[in-house]
């Protein structure tokens, strides 16, 4: 590993009473030790923790110097962290120098063993939400400002709803899914609301902190260079946006995704298609309508129950988007559409209480969603904001009971986006809207997920309190966002460390020292499993990659595997394994969805405090 030192040098002891040199064999070298810290960087006042290990005994003290010089910043104790193991090192400790506040570049030295170098500072992540965005216009479908090329120009024909089967329906638009060029509003009205709710929070630190996110403008609204007068954070809102009302084209008809696993036909650019649904080869997609009851047109079917989850979401990216746009008078009119097919929608949900599932046709897998009242919530809350109608606040608490902290935290297992998303955000945005009793209760609900992740992290020596799960990495980002949330909604900073160090996870401090980010950090994946960046040759920032999943699970999905020798061997455990390997796309695909979350989250990290 290009962060992982040779073998410390033997030392020399001398006896001076006998003159007899006592040497430590040159044919035996000193046990490796592996040093893993956030390689993007740390608030200066935050937690900085770091992760140290090895197969022998580790050194009783640590330095942090300073990058490119051997000036000390900060010494201080290895704390061992007794009984911890990670695959073959039985050895493990914290290295803590959170006292350190001094901006600048460090690097953190064990032994003989030297981290990647890191910042300390004020907003290290503020430039990570545009550096974000470069994944997401890399998703885009319809057209492509990446690859400057138009794709599926003929989505979609209709299956299932009011229209007779394979009826002609412009879905062109939104964002392919992840490597695969699906598309799907139960991901889709999440990352929009989610890139909303970004902005809304960001902007607002911007106006009491220095240090609050940077939404630059540097693209057009269709993602070509060249800025535009507008964050390209709403330029992409609105690409999803823009989509999402295409796919409510009357007040009754609601419709949830292009395509399906026929699209699994091999590699190719997204302009290239090939994939048949029976109109011939690179011809319409089928575009499903959201019927609340079990679907698939092939062997598999889902096991649909009603179409709130989907109507929640819906609801509250309009919601937002009507409180973004409201008050620019050229955008005025946008904004009333998105409120008024936000209501229509809302109602939808309202009448059909129950959660629509992903579709697939000749393969198992599909997107399993099962809740839907933390949605509903979320809509009720957002509309409750752009109108001030007293019904949605009714509406919403009552969501808000129901939902109470349901979901994936604390299980060592779920079904696959079972609980999605993967944090109600609704708590948060509804939290500020109502009585003091009631926002005591709602902040519980947030607590008690997060106790149940601590709880979770003991369970391995970096405290990462998620299972890992298919997109575990996207519980991570959950889990700290819900993290810092918490903090805003309460002002309690008992869990921050917590959250640090799930954080730091994600830029670095995990076994295989990487960034889960593309392009983010000193190492990171760079053979992701995603057709654009495979056929082209060039790499994309900022795409959150599925991360680390249990061996079990790796070795049963279907058509994964992993290049030979393994290059990360040594540092894999049957709890988590991870391979930056185009062939492995449980653990190394990025995903827009989850992209899009990552936005938030380091749109709100460091709450004002």
């Amino acid at each position: 590993m290009p962060h992982s030192p040779g073998p410390v040098r033997p030392w020399i002891r001398v006896a001076t009473s006998t003159a007899i040199l006592l040497l430590c064999s040159a044919r035996m070298p000193a046990a490796e030790v592996h040093i893993r810290a956030n390689q993007v960087g740390y608030d200066r006042n935050g937690p900085k923790v770091a992760l140290a290990f090895s197969d022998a005994t580790l050194p009783a003290s640590f330095v942090v110097l300073r990058e490119g010089s051997d000036e000390r910043a900060f010494e201080g104790r290895v704390a061992v962290l007794p009984g911890e193991t990670w695959g073959r090192f039985a050895n493990q400790a914290e290295l803590d120098f959170s006292p350190l506040t001094a901006p600048g570049r460090y690097v953190l030295l064990v032994g003989g063993a030297r981290s990647l170098p890191f910042a300390i500072g004020d907003g290290p992540y503020r430039e990570l939400p545009s550096v974000l965005l470069e994944s997401m216009r890399q998703q885009r479908c319809g057209y492509n400002p990446w690859l400057r090329a138009e794709c599926h120009q003929l989505d979609g024909r209709t299956a299932y709803g009011p229209r007779p089967a394979g009826t002609p329906i412009d879905a062109r638009g939104g964002w392919h899914d992840a490597a695969d060029l699906l598309k799907y509003l139960m991901t889709s009205g999440n990352a929009t609301a989610q890139m909303l709710l970004a902005y809304l929070e960001g902007t607002r630190r911007g106006e009491a902190e220095p240090r609050a996110p940077r939404f630059a403008d540097v693209v057009d609204a269709r993602g070509d260079p060249g800025g535009n007068g507008v964050p390209d954070l709403l330029d992409e809102a609105r690409w999803g946006l823009e989509w999402m009302l295409k796919l409510h084209p009357s007040p009754d008809e609601l419709y949830h995704q292009v395509a399906d696993d026929r699209d699994h036909a091999g590699f190719r650019l997204p302009q290239h298609e090939i994939a048949d649904y029976g109109w011939g080869k690179g011809g319409a997609r089928v575009v499903y309508f959201a019927d609340g009851r079990p679907q698939g047109l092939g062997k598999h079917r889902s096991q649909s129950t009603g179409v709130a989850n989907l109507a929640g979401r819906y609801a509250a990216a309009m919601g937002l988007a009507y409180q973004v746009w409201k008050d620019d008078p050229l955008q005025r009119a946008f904004a009333e559409r998105c409120l008024k097919a936000g209501r229509e929608v809302y109602e939808l949900g309202r009448a059909r209480e129950g959660s629509q599932q992903g579709n697939s046709f000749s393969a198992p897998y599909r997107y399993e969603e099962s809740t839907w009242a933390d949605d509903m919530e979320w809509g009720a809350a957002e509309l409750l904001r752009a109108t001030g109608e007293a019904r949605f606040r009714d509406e919403a608490e009552s969501y808000s009971r129901l939902a109470a902290s349901e979901g994936w935290m604390g299980r060592e297992r779920a079904p696959h986006y079972g609980f999605y998303p993967f944090m109600n955000l609704g708590h948060y945005r509804l939290s500020d809207q109502v009585d003091a009793r009631l926002r005591v209760v709602l902040a519980g609900y947030y607590r008690q997920g997060i106790e149940r992740c601590v709880a979770a992290g003991l369970g391995n020596p970096y405290r990462v309190g998620v299972p890992f799960i298919w997109c575990s990495n996207n519980l991570l980002v959950a889990l700290v966002t819900q993290c810092e949330l918490y903090e805003r909604m309460t002002g309690d900073g008992s869990f921050r460390g917590f959250a640090a160090r799930n954080r730091d996870w994600l830029l670095g401090r995990n076994p295989w020292g990487f960034a889960m980010l593309t392009g983010v950090g000193s190492v990171h994946p760079r053979n992701v499993h995603l057709q654009t960046t495979r056929l082209t040759g060039r790499s994309v920032r900022g795409a959150l990659v599925d991360g680390p999943v249990t061996e079990r699970i790796f070795r049963t999905q279907r058509g994964v595997s992993v290049t030979e020798p393994d290059p990360l061997a040594r540092f894999q455990d049957a709890r988590a394994v991870y391979h930056d390997d185009i062939k492995d796309y449980v653990t190394d695909e990025p995903t827009m969805d989850g992209t899009a979350s990552a936005i938030l989250l380091w749109a709100i990290h460091g709450p004002s405090r």
